[in-house]
């Protein structure tokens, strides 16, 4: 089956689909969430390199009651949003956590520090480069030391949790490991690091274009994303608008496009006050819309089976799947995320195989763009 868009506009000349196509393409992921994703729709490059402003990339809104599909820009967010609705943010920033490295041998590599973990241990990838782009490397081995610039260093210990993922020691993607730097790890980064980026990247970008607007703690290996588009103005008007803003801190870890594994264990806050607002707006029948699957992962570590939230800190291990349902969330603001990628497990948990699968056959005929410099999906109750 071709399909094929309405042609209906709504206010503001948007786009409107009144309902979602109901048949399913041949293109279109089932259990495995399986797709073809044509690089042509993989975005290269910042939006501002494309002429656009941050907040001028696309906003496919899709909501569950009706099917209803429509088409926008993310400037217009605040058409989607009520009085009321509370917006819950990552502000967790994004570091230069890429670290050029050698082994013994001399050979090249490429650290990718993850997640910083108690007594000092880091989770780490080593990432095998040619100079335009990194694979992940399964050659390492337990005790081996890699030379960092100025004289630091990384000594791997053992392969991060190899039993429960399946791989044997020289399949290890990540590793704990030690971290010895010359000077204090924030202005090591600043100088020697730089923003971890993927093949469909194609030219290096400051870190100014890997970070929100309303990041405040340095933490996070790759961009929370879902924020990205966001401006001082456009918050602005969502709360003259009575749409209310609550922070969290999710320290995301490295991405596994390659293997498409579940997300790893993240450091996340989620403070008292934002615990508040969350069940203050709850009980009063107001709408709590997550941006970004960080946001929903912090949550729902906190979240009790009644639905209240807590505040807390930690290490969280949770993956969302349908075998565990949301609790906490009634929205997500969310990029489009890869073939079989581990995030759409947890879309699945929040809408359903068939209104995800339909939202998603919508993208690609629709010709959005993905990963963290593409548009965006807002998805509604």
């Amino acid at each position: 089956m071709e399909f094929s868009v309405s042609r209906k506009t709504g206010p503001g000349g948007r786009l409107v689909d009144p309902t979602l196509p109901a048949d399913r393409s041949p293109f279109l992921f089932a259990n495995d969430f399986d797709f073809q994703l044509p690089p042509s729709l993989e975005a290269a490059e910042p939006p501002e390199a494309r002429g656009l402003a941050r907040d001028e990339v696309r906003l496919l809104v899709s909501q569950q009651a009706g099917q209803r599909l429509t088409h926008a820009r993310f400037r217009q967010l605040s058409d989607f949003l009520e009085a009321g609705d509370l917006v819950v943010i990552n502000t967790s920033g994004t570091l230069q956590a890429a670290i050029d490295g050698s082994r013994s041998d001399g050979s090249p590599v490429e650290i990718h520090l993850s997640t910083r973990l108690p007594a000092d241990l880091w989770v780490v990838e080593v990432r095998r480069t040619d100079g335009t782009a990194s694979r992940p490397f399964f050659e390492a081995v337990p005790g081996e030391i890699i030379q960092l610039p100025a004289g630091g260093a990384v000594t791997l210990h053992t392969p991060y949790r190899p039993d429960q993922r399946g791989l044997a020691e020289t399949r290890a993607r990540l590793w704990i490991a030690t971290l010895k730097l010359p000077e204090a790890l924030p202005d090591y980064l600043d100088r020697h690091g730089y923003p971890i980026r993927y093949g469909y990247v194609k030219q290096a970008w400051p870190l100014a274009y890997y970070q929100t607007v309303y990041a405040t703690e340095p933490g996070s290996a790759e961009m929370p994303s879902a924020g990205r588009a966001f401006t001082p103005e456009l918050i602005t008007r969502l709360v003259s608008q009575g749409v209310q803003i609550a922070p969290l801190i999710l320290h995301t870890g490295v991405a596994s496009l390659e293997d498409h594994e579940p997300p790893y264990e993240e450091f996340y806050r989620v403070p008292p006050a934002t615990a508040r607002l969350i069940n203050g707006a709850k009980a009063a029948g107001h709408r709590i819309i997550a941006v970004g699957t960080t946001v929903v992962r912090a949550l729902e570590t906190v979240t009790d089976e009644r639905g209240t939230v807590h505040p807390g800190e930690g290490w969280t291990s949770l993956v969302i799947s349908p075998d565990r349902p949301v609790r906490a969330i009634d929205g997500l603001l969310t990029g489009l995320h890869e073939p079989k990628a581990s995030h759409l497990l947890l879309l699945q948990a929040l809408v359903g195989l068939n209104h995800l699968r339909r939202a998603y056959e919508a993208a690609l005929a629709q010709r959005y763009l993905w990963h963290e410099f593409g548009d965006l999906h807002l998805i509604l109750p």
